[in-house]
């Protein structure tokens, strides 16, 4: 790897051997994937994806320690992924035992570390960092040090930042150097697209299922996407916006999916067209069979396949403020054809605390807790990791937290009518 001399004189010492450090591990990192240089990073924030204080991972606490007495903090103040307990969840005593005691016993602890290196504010625990309301949206173009999958998808994808798919803690590594390797989804080649996907549906097709049966496919290559723009317009609006978070985030757990192109839509899409696609790129005919092949073809890894839900998760990646707007009206309106006052199974909405407090502004929040509807920020990835939890029938229309977890997948439309009347 080529160095500039900045570079070299920190791999040699000048900061520090901790500084050294970060250093040799972010050029090995880099050389593992061929990359022959490192680039600054240009964005303003960076973005952690390790948010929980797990007991296990000791060797983690004891490198943010040496790196906090080294002065080795981050070089952009950053967010970080959702907090992984919160009271207001539904659990019984021994799954409080296990969050507690157990599990994230580490939690405060991390959390003080995580100031001291450079969290944003206490607020900033969200998989959707790049909500206005968080304040961590970064600009087209921008080099970004980021792991978090759905997040990192959604920055090149339709913001038109470069990020690769980072592990955890090469991401505050990237933001403590100010610079990252360069390769992938950082140059021009690697954005590229060496599939094309033909949407040919008869509807708008559920943007967790379109992601999941795209992300299967393709897995860590980039798609090109064609006929999407039917259903989705081609303005980058709120609307389509959000449909894009829940599609990237299935896309990128569902396969490892770091940057798709939806045609006449995204930034790239929109500038470059077909000159995006790669010569000999494959084909991928998506219409409703398909679909249903692919939603059919989820395994059910409950004890009882037919169990009755005991918990129903929204918001894997975190909801949108319009979101929590739009499923306020949509329960409304559920319980009221079926003649429930509150939903049947305890239901739990989940968003970034920045935007929770912005729904408790609106009319809206009062409206929803009338319903049964719980809101929180927690992850709920996080939540199913807990052996107890994972043994529990818990329903979700997120592809990522069904991938996972344990946890059940159904359409918004099939949740709606089971959180409000019951049954399938």
């Amino acid at each position: 790897m080529i160095l500039t001399q900045e570079q070299q004189e920190i791999l040699n010492g000048s900061k520090g051997d901790t500084m050294a450090k970060v250093m040799k591990t972010l050029v090995m990192y880099g050389e593992a994937f061929g990359a022959e240089k490192l680039v600054p990073i240009t964005g303003k924030y960076n973005h952690l994806v390790t948010s929980f204080g797990l007991g296990v991972i000791e060797p983690v606490y004891e490198l943010m320690d040496k790196l906090i007495e080294a002065g080795a903090v981050s070089g952009q103040r950053f967010s970080v992924d959702p907090r992984p307990l919160d009271k207001n969840v539904p659990k019984n005593f021994l799954q409080n035992i296990i969050f507690k005691f157990f599990m994230y016993n580490k939690q405060d602890f991390y959390e003080e570390q995580l100031k001291k290196l450079g969290l944003m504010d206490s607020d900033a625990f969200t998989c959707a960092c790049y909500l206005d309301q968080v304040g961590n949206k970064p600009e087209k173009g921008e080099v970004l040090s980021w792991a978090e999958s759905s997040a990192v998808v959604y920055a090149n994808s339709v913001l038109g930042a470069r990020c690769n798919r980072n592990s955890g803690i090469m991401d505050i590594m990237g933001s403590i150097a100010g610079f990252v390797p360069y390769f992938g989804l950082l140059t021009d080649d690697g954005r590229k697209a060496s599939w094309v996907v033909k949407i040919e549906t008869t509807k708008k097709p559920e943007a967790q299922l379109l992601g999941s049966a795209i992300g299967m496919k393709v897995m860590e290559d980039v798609p090109y996407i064609v006929g999407l723009d039917k259903w989705l317009g081609t303005e980058l609006d709120e609307q389509a916006c959000t449909y894009l978070k829940d599609f990237g985030a299935a896309t990128a757990s569902n396969g490892a999916v770091g940057l798709y192109h939806v045609e006449n839509l995204t930034p790239e899409a929109v500038e470059q067209g077909k000159k995006l696609i790669l010569d000999g790129a494959r084909e991928y005919v998506i219409d409703d069979a398909e679909l249903e092949r692919v939603k059919n073809d989820y395994p059910v890894i409950w004890k009882d396949p037919n169990a009755k839900p005991k918990l129903c998760f929204m918001g894997c990646p975190h909801m949108t403020l319009q979101q929590l707007k739009d499923w306020t009206d949509k329960v409304e309106a559920g319980l009221k054809k079926a003649g429930n006052a509150k939903v049947v199974i305890p239901t739990v909405f989940t968003a970034a605390p920045a935007v929770l407090k912005e729904f408790e502004k609106t009319p809206y929040a009062p409206r929803l807790k009338a319903t049964g509807v719980i809101t929180s920020y927690i992850c709920p990835l996080m939540y199913m990791n807990n052996p107890l939890c994972a043994k529990m029938p818990v329903i979700t229309s997120s592809n990522k937290l069904r991938t996972y977890t344990t946890a059940r997948y159904y359409t918004d439309d099939e949740i709606l009518l089971q959180i409000t009347k019951g049954g399938k």
